[in-house]
């Protein structure tokens, strides 16, 4: 149990690092991509769009997280089960709009844009793969 929660906490951190960093990768993506000034201001309307849509679910499974380590420390099987079920019906929720969000700005972009898009993320999986 006391691993299960140190290793929540390095995970937490480690996305907080990442989350940070994104900023500077995303720009550097729209320079690598070529993307138009119209094309930057549509695709940043819709991923505002996106988090807008998301806050909720992240709201909800911050609230299931509470509940659940509440639940562990009751020793509360019933409601463990129950809270862990929720929370991959809100986890699952959350992946649905961020592809949603992923689909309108790859829609967005132009055939040339998407074939260098694709190329940067079979690189990505490839990295990641090596590192597996």
């Amino acid at each position: 149990m006391k691993l299960r929660l140190i290793v929540s906490i390095v995970a937490v951190a480690a996305i907080a690092t990442v989350a940070q960093a994104k900023p500077a990768k995303q720009a550097r993506a729209g320079k690598d991509l070529g993307l138009s000034a119209t094309q930057k201001s549509e695709i940043k309307a819709i991923r505002q769009q996106g988090r807008d849509k998301t806050q909720p679910v992240a709201d909800q499974l911050r609230q299931n997280r509470e509940a659940l380590r509440a639940a562990v420390k009751a020793n509360d099987a019933g409601q463990i089960q129950a809270l862990s079920k929720t929370r991959g019906d809100l986890r699952g929720q959350a992946l649905a709009l961020r592809s949603q969000t992923r689909a309108k700005v790859y829609a967005d972009l132009t055939p040339d844009q998407r074939q260098k898009l694709d190329a940067r993320q079979a690189r990505t999986q490839r990295r990641r793969a090596k590192r597996a």
